[in-house]
């Protein structure tokens, strides 16, 4: 579970709904006709702009904004390394039986075409084409959610443009003034709560997640080539931690210097 999408929401709606009961009454705030232009509106767009197996897809990648298996790279980097030793002392061959163990399907999947002898180029073509692919499709994702975001304050607008004709066309009613002018802000506001709160903060961080993952899936792949190469699992290991950040290796560097005492 992501706790700081949790609270980013939470608070975000806690903030906006504080400042309006500190400065007025919500009720104000809430206008059926505005729902309906903004949040349907903005709907309708959606499904226009895009084929409805994307949108399916968006909308069940949004649990990947709150919930999210995290793997750390050193993990990853440990189990690739046990590969290597493993591949080292009994041959690559060997690596079938541990491979049914990998939960990991990228990861299992470029040892059994090791262990079944394909060419190293081969190999890496075929990952990198599932990488491609991976990349596309959180592409795909990420990119219903921005013009999503990019619709909500439009349709906002139109509520606006709606709501101020409509003032304007019945001056003389003094009583449609206000209902009018309601309308004509409040769908601005919506809008603006569409893109800002939502859309925006959602396709960023299934970026995020994406650019997590792809690097976990680089990090996967050189190591197998490098197995499969028959280097040395130290030198392995070396060139993995050039994929992590300076603290991560100096982590992994305390880590594995507090193991090496105890043994």
């Amino acid at each position: 579970m992501d706790i700081a999408s949790f609270a980013g929401l939470i608070l975000g709606l806690f903030f906006i709904v504080f400042s309006i009961l500190a400065s007025g009454n919500i009720m104000g705030y809430i206008d059926f006709n505005s729902v309906l232009i903004t949040f349907g509106g903005t709907f309708s767009a959606v499904v226009f702009a895009f084929p409805l197996s994307s949108i399916k897809d968006a909308l069940k990648s949004i649990k990947y904004v709150f919930f999210y298996k995290h793997y750390d790279s050193d993990d990853i980097i440990k189990s690739i390394i046990d590969l290597a030793n493993i591949a080292r002392k009994e041959g690559l061959l060997a690596l079938e039986e541990a491979a049914m163990q990998i939960e990991d399907e990228f990861l299992q999947k470029g040892i059994m075409l090791i262990v079944d002898g394909t060419d190293p180029e081969l190999v890496r073509n075929i990952l990198e084409t599932e990488l491609a692919f991976i990349e596309d499709r959180h592409k795909g994702n990420q990119n219903v959610y921005e013009v999503m975001g990019a619709l909500g304050p439009g349709f906002g607008m139109i509520g606006t443009l709606i709501g101020l004709i409509n003032m304007l066309a019945n001056l003389t009613d003094p009583s449609s003034v206000g209902p009018n002018m309601a309308v004509a802000i409040v769908t601005t506001f919506y809008g603006s709560l569409i893109a800002n709160l939502f859309c925006t903060p959602v396709a960023n961080k299934l970026r995020i997640r994406s650019s997590q993952e792809i690097l976990l899936k680089d990090v996967m792949l050189e190591g197998m080539l490098s197995i499969q190469a028959g280097e040395n699992p130290r030198i392995i290991e070396e060139k993995l931690k050039a994929f992590l950040s300076p603290t991560i290796r100096k982590n992994m560097k305390k880590e594995k210097e507090q193991n090496e005492g105890v043994e």
